[in-house]
């Protein structure tokens, strides 16, 4: 919202006051520099220029349906849009049009929210039907003076169903003389059904550059020097709304007079100088604990909120991860030199990882101290743990320190070897992967790491495994019979199956089994049936007292208490093993490619 030049008196005076020449109270900044015109819009280029042209060809929809966050201009750009439809020169026959080159006869009074022909309504203390039919009945009497009436909506979203349904057909088919405008900040909860019925526009959420500009603009035309980077804090604490920064200018002029400096924008805002954030964070990334100590108690005892304290950290890190990710984000004037500066030497020096860490354990930290009976004590313990985890090695770093080590000599896992691991090792020459997990006193000094842990082996060969089979007709083993029960999602045989059944023989429509001593005697008709009814053959399943395998579920968990014997006996592992006392091996996944036939084409 630029603000005004030429037509700036239209918003700070009446006609009434001028002619008797009274004083006009005070208004604060968000009021009187608001947007007269569509060309002092701040940030709204699409929707001007769309706007633009529907109204030069005359396309001028029935409704607006106008969403963004608080402070983008909504109810302003609602006005400007009635205004636009009832634009009428002295003089001249009414022609709607977004260019206001001159004052027009109802121009004033729509400004000031006092025309006849422009109603507007607050939807959140009117959100009946009721209020809805009072909309309904007028819509059918013309305007009184103006060529449009229009209905200027605030929060629609807070109408309620029935007055959304009773507005629907309305707002479909309105008289042509009636016009609505719609403003929501909550546009999901706006009633599809409505939504298609208008023209939506999405206003943007301003850049901090952008209202840094705009502010030090309206700082000049009120004949107040503020700094740049005190400007630079209101517009960061703005958070994209521009009434919102306009308030905190106002708030600032108040504090600091004619000239507002940066201390006293930090002062009112209860925020710490840039560049004391730039100092903890190069404390914390360097693991210097009682630096970072001193530094975190010097900030609060200045007035820092630790909250805020904490959220400004997370934001630097933020801030040298963007810039290691996208390198031009460094030249972004809307920070300070300091931290342009410092955190391109940040991103140079820092691993991703590094960095990824210290932004998870901030967000974690920033909901501890929300919950804190002592914030401040919170928020040290938050740092420590900070400055404790920027030089732990993670998962990749310990494989590599194992590898090749002869078994019984220690590893360095960083200065603090104590804190939680996961690792993972080849623990045989066949392809097993081993994950190890061990004793923690902090569960998120290192990053969550997944069970498979290893990369597949490199085999551009597609494995016989992982083709599509056609269905099976022959059945040679019982695992055989069990896979086609688990094809047709019989979940309870299947499960049956395989842990109260003992198999001895399978052939083609005959299947020898004995049971568990707790198995259902039922078990072997109800198979017989199924597996005549799935494969078209009839089967005989019989039942011997004794005799028989294990079941199929005991078979596999003792060939896997096999491979975890085999992987603990791995010198890798048994390294593992002493270099942290009281691991434990989590998961064994056999890696190794099974290559079958491939076709010619394959690679």
């Amino acid at each position: 919202m630029k603000p005004q030049n030429g037509s700036s008196a239209l918003a700070e005076t009446t006609p009434d006051q001028e002619q008797k020449g009274q004083e006009t109270a005070y208004r604060v900044l968000a009021r009187k520099y608001r947007p007269s015109t569509f060309k002092e819009l701040l940030g709204q280029d699409a929707m001007v220029q769309t706007l633009t042209n529907a109204f030069a060809a005359n396309r001028i929809a029935q409704a607006y349906m106008l969403t963004g966050v608080r402070g983008v201009g909504k109810t302003t750009t609602a006005r400007l849009i009635a205004r636009a439809l009832n634009y009428v020169e002295e003089g001249k026959d009414s022609q709607p049009t977004t260019d206001f080159s001159a004052l027009g006869v109802h121009c004033q009074a729509i400004m000031e929210s006092r025309h006849v022909d422009v109603i507007e309504m607050d939807a959140a203390s009117k959100t009946g039907i009721d209020d809805v039919r009072e909309i309904i009945e007028s819509v059918r009497y013309k305007p009184v003076s103006a060529p449009y009436k229009v209905y200027i909506i605030d929060e629609v979203h807070m109408l309620s169903k029935q007055a959304f349904n009773a507005l629907l057909k309305t707002l479909e088919e309105p008289p042509e003389h009636v016009k609505f405008v719609f403003a929501t900040t909550e546009i999901r909860k706006v009633p599809v059904t409505v939504l298609s019925r208008c023209q939506r526009f999405d206003l943007r959420r301003f850049d901090t550059s952008l209202l840094v500009e705009h502010f030090g603009n309206i700082a000049k035309l009120e004949n107040v020097a503020v700094e740049d980077e005190a400007l630079q804090l209101i517009a960061r604490a703005a958070e994209g709304s521009a009434r919102d920064g306009l308030s905190l200018l106002d708030q600032a002029i108040a504090y600091g007079g004619d000239e507002v400096k940066t201390v006293d924008v930090q002062n009112m805002l209860g925020l710490v100088d840039r560049g004391r954030v730039v100092d903890l964070f190069e404390a914390v990334m360097k693991g210097d604990i009682a630096k970072t100590l001193e530094e975190v108690r010097e900030q609060y005892n200045y007035g820092a909120d630790p909250h805020t304290m904490l959220n400004d950290f997370a934001g630097f890190v933020h801030w040298v991860t963007r810039i290691k990710v996208l390198p031009a984000s460094a030249n972004d004037t809307s920070f300070s030199e300091v931290e342009r500066t410092r955190g391109k030497a940040f991103a140079e020096k820092l691993t991703m990882p590094v960095l990824t860490r210290a932004w998870q354990m901030a967000l974690k930290g920033l909901a501890e101290v929300g919950t804190s009976p002592d914030a401040i004590m919170a928020t040290e313990m938050v740092f420590i743990r900070l400055a404790y985890a920027t030089d732990l090695p993670g998962p990749s770093d310990l494989v590599e320190k194992l590898k090749d080590r002869p078994a019984g000599t220690t590893i360095n896992a960083g200065n603090n070897t104590q804190g939680q691991r996961t690792v993972a090792g080849n623990a045989s020459g066949g392809g097993n992967v081993v994950s190890i997990t061990t004793p923690q006193t902090n569960p998120e000094m290192a990053p969550a790491v997944d069970r498979n842990l290893a990369v597949k082996a490199q085999s551009n060969v597609e494995s016989a495994s992982d083709r599509p089979k056609p269905p099976q007709q022959t059945f040679a083993t019982f695992k055989d019979v069990v896979d086609l029960v688990g094809k047709m999602r019989d979940i309870k045989l299947k499960t049956l199956l395989e842990t109260k059944v003992r198999p001895i023989r399978v052939s083609q429509g005959k299947i020898e089994i004995a049971l568990e001593p707790d198995a259902s005697q039922g078990l072997a008709g109800e198979l017989s049936r199924k597996m005549e009814a799935w494969t078209g053959e009839r089967w005989m399943v019989l039942i011997a007292r004794e005799g028989g395998s294990d079941p199929l579920q005991k078979q596999r968990e003792d060939a896997r208490d096999t491979i975890f014997k085999q992987a603990r006996q791995h010198p890798i592992v048994q390294s593992v093993f002493e270099a942290f006392p009281g691991a434990e091996i989590i998961d064994v996944s056999d890696l190794t490619p099974e290559i079958g036939p491939v076709a010619d084409d394959e690679t």
